[in-house]
């Protein structure tokens, strides 16, 4: 496959509505059912597609949290194709954008905050792709007025979106959220086609 086919394939499977409800019946005492929308951004970011990202616990729909947009290349390693991670300056601005698009097409250059480490490097596998980062890379943001840190982590397939996305404790080291007791497995619901500008 090549890389264009190989970006073009993984935008598709990454686009949609998910949720890890199947999940949830299997393990409620560990997984909380959640809502997940990556939805396309019209024209991408500077001509590659990205996506916006956010999600929300099933019981509390109205409020979408962890907005981050991201963006899909062609690593400079010729062999791998990359997602780089970006925040929003103000993501509140852009909370509900998942289910409610419209407001995306305002998304400037300047809402966007570079997250310098927090990327993911893809592999195609056989009916999937696998996301990872380098170990040497370490993904830290600020929240809250204090830095956090996540290590990000995904399984692609065409109707199924494996979440390995773990928070950090930067003085233990220690997972603290996220896919602490293996990945979050969200099924899509529904597909989001690519408006390719």
């Amino acid at each position: 496959m090549s890389h264009d086919s190989a970006l073009e394939t993984l935008a598709t499977w990454l686009a949609g509505r998910f949720d890890n409800r199947a999940q949830t019946l299997e393990q409620p005492a560990w997984f909380v059912h959640l809502h997940l929308w990556q939805r396309p951004i019209p024209g991408g970011l500077d001509g590659r597609p990205a996506l916006f990202v956010e999600q929300a616990n099933a019981l509390t729909l109205e409020r979408p949290y962890r907005q981050r947009i991201l963006v899909l290349e062609t690593g400079n390693t010729g062999d791998r194709l990359q997602v780089r991670y970006l925040a929003l300056r103000h993501p509140q601005a852009f909370q509900g954008c998942g289910a409610d698009p419209a407001r995306l097409i305002e998304l400037r250059p300047a809402d966007l905050v570079p997250l310098p480490g927090c990327r993911v490097w893809v592999t195609g596998e056989e009916n999937a792709f696998r996301g990872e980062m380098l170990p040497e890379d370490r993904c830290t943001f600020d929240y809250a007025g204090a830095t956090r840190q996540v290590i990000l982590g995904f399984t692609a397939r065409e109707t199924e979106f494996l979440s390995y996305d773990r928070g950090i404790d930067a003085e233990t080291g220690q997972a603290t959220w996220g896919a602490l007791l293996g990945p979050y497995q969200f099924e899509k619901r529904e597909s989001y086609p690519w408006d390719k500008g």
